[in-house]
């Protein structure tokens, strides 16, 4: 944990901001997605599964319903605490950075919504790949879920005010230095508040660049939750099913 202490995910990530923000993402969506990856990697009911960058745990808690042994990490404390209500014999959380290996291996790593390419030094990005690798059970699956930056590129919306719970969210957005910058500025009780997320916009071409060098093996791509195929212009997602 000690690499990201003081980057801006870790800030970000952590504040109450965040969660009101994105409160909208759909919770069925993410439940489908994960009974079809299931499905597809055809994952005993006994499995084990290790859930990088969990946040407040909504795959984990789902996946732990389906019968699976659940461990989440993410960085943030605040998202851990409250993640951990849900824990039982079979569902762990833990406060732990995905660029270092758990030190335990699982039948399937899964890394969602785009939870990769925070770091500001690309040798985390790398070292979180092998990370993963280390991760994986012998004949077991890796799965990454990034957002397909070709087409989040060429749709980009340069600026949008979003209110949520009385808040008027001011957010902006650009392509700099290979990464995608998402601005955010509001106010709330009579204080400012500004927030930068910063993505680095890794490509297909990018993560085999990653993979060849961890020696892992890409077996499938998918561009969107129901598992269709990728196209690089059309996918709302690059989805890199690996071992």
């Amino acid at each position: 944990m000690e690499l990201a202490a003081n980057k801006w995910f870790s800030s970000w990530f952590d504040t109450p901001y965040y969660h009101i923000l994105y409160r909208n993402r759909g919770d069925e969506e993410a439940q489908e997605f994960m009974q079809n990856l299931v499905r597809f990697l055809k994952l005993p009911k006994d499995a084990s599964i290790l859930d990088l960058a969990c946040g407040k745990g909504r795959h984990a808690v789902y996946l732990n319903k389906l019968g699976y042994s659940v461990t989440g990490v993410d960085l943030s404390e605040n998202s851990i605490s409250y993640a951990r209500q849900f824990e039982n014999e079979n569902l762990k959380f833990h406060v732990h950075c995905m660029c270092k290996p758990m030190g335990e291996k699982y039948d399937a790593v899964f890394n969602l919504f785009t939870s990769l390419g925070y770091f500001e030094d690309e040798r985390e990005n790398l070292e979180s790949i092998l990370a993963i690798k280390e991760e994986i059970k012998e004949g077991g699956w890796g799965v990454i879920d990034f957002m397909n930056v070709k087409k989040v590129i060429n749709n980009l919306v340069s600026s949008e005010v979003k209110t949520v719970k009385g808040i008027d969210f001011h957010i902006s957005r650009k392509v700099e230095d290979g990464y995608i910058l998402k601005d955010i500025e509001f106010e709330d009780e009579g204080e400012e508040h500004a927030y930068t997320e910063k993505v680095k916009a890794l490509t297909l071409e990018k993560f085999l660049y990653y993979f060849d060098i961890a020696g892992i093996e890409l077996v499938h791509t998918f561009g969107d939750y129901h598992l269709n195929p990728y196209d690089e212009i059309q996918s709302d997602r690059l989805i890199l099913v690996f071992r």
